[in-house]
């Protein structure tokens, strides 16, 4: 089992939330996002104790990941949004890989905490076409055509690559995606950058991705089930990735005999294995180990499907 430390990142629509709500010090400066589990070049988290890198620990051990040593499918991270996101879209594993040499990205969002009156973008409220899309983002009304969604504490969306998308204001978010880095922005409120310009966007690229059709709900999550130890609850699963919530008030046992498992504690406080665990601490266990968690908590379990 490792334990494990997360990078972070100061975008400017970021605020403070993460140092609150998981001990989380960026220097005082804006903590948009901690990416706890991730073995992408662009922020790659680390082992506690000083042992290097997680993708340092899977290129060595390769069937952590799963028995067939398949890549590490995932990356996991917190988000806060003091301000709006830009509104935006991911691409699929086909045009991320032949454009951008990347994985495309289907994303799964867990809400954390959410201000009053806080909400999502998710999709689109009714079908339209690339041409009239790109008519509202270049006159400033393309929100006109986005779902909001209302959203609390306990929410759960699945996010498909082609979806056009934007975190609101006042939400925290726990953020399980495939391992990816590739965002087109296709609208930004004409905000600027630490700099005065205005910030990139990708519009072209994201006209090609995006899915023109009235948004469907596809995250097929589940209620909360009574287990040893708790309650568990199944939040998403797509190809990529398989997410519950468990409610721990005890002991409960989970053996990663098919794939790691990654323990991401939102509340509480306990052990792992016997190693201490408080809100905010992230752990990796790898294909054939089992996890003994044991107190009181909510977390977040993450697995291959």
């Amino acid at each position: 089992m490792l334990k494990l430390n997360g990078v972070l990142k100061d975008y400017l629509w970021g605020g403070q939330k993460l140092k609150t709500l998981f001990g989380r010090e960026n220097g005082g400066k804006i903590l948009a996002e901690s990416w706890e589990v991730s073995v992408h070049p662009d922020g790659e988290s680390t082992v506690a104790g000083g042992n290097g890198t997680l993708a340092q620990y899977l290129r060595a051990h390769p069937c952590a990941v799963d028995e067939e040593g398949n890549p590490f499918p995932v990356l996991i991270k917190y988000i806060d949004a003091k301000q709006n996101l830009s509104v935006q879209v991911h691409p699929n594993d086909e045009y991320a890989r032949r454009v951008e040499h990347d994985n495309g990205k289907t994303e799964m969002w867990y809400i954390v905490s959410a201000d009053e009156g806080a909400f999502i973008y998710c999709g689109l409220k009714r079908d339209t076409d690339r041409e009239e899309f790109l008519r509202k983002v270049h006159d400033g009304t393309v929100e006109e055509l986005l779902n909001a969604i209302p959203v609390k504490a306990g929410d759960c969306f699945l996010i498909k690559a082609g979806t056009v998308h934007a975190i609101g204001a006042g939400c925290v978010i726990c953020e399980v995606q495939q391992s990816s880095n590739v965002t087109y922005r296709v609208y930004d409120y004409n905000r600027r950058d630490a700099n005065g310009n205005l910030r990139q966007l990708h519009v072209e690229k994201a006209v090609d991705v995006i899915n023109f059709h009235a948004f469907r709900d596809e995250t097929g999550g589940g209620k909360a089930q009574s287990t040893a130890g708790g309650k568990i609850r199944l939040l998403t699963e797509c190809e990529y990735f398989c997410c519950r919530e468990l409610q721990l008030n005890g002991t409960y046992l989970e053996t990663a005999d098919r794939s790691f498992l990654t323990v991401n504690v939102l509340e509480g406080q306990g052990t792992v294995n016997g190693e201490p665990y408080v809100a905010g601490d992230c752990f990796f266990l790898p294909c054939g180990e089992s996890a003994q968690l044991q107190g009181i908590g909510k977390m977040i379990l993450t697995t291959k499907p």
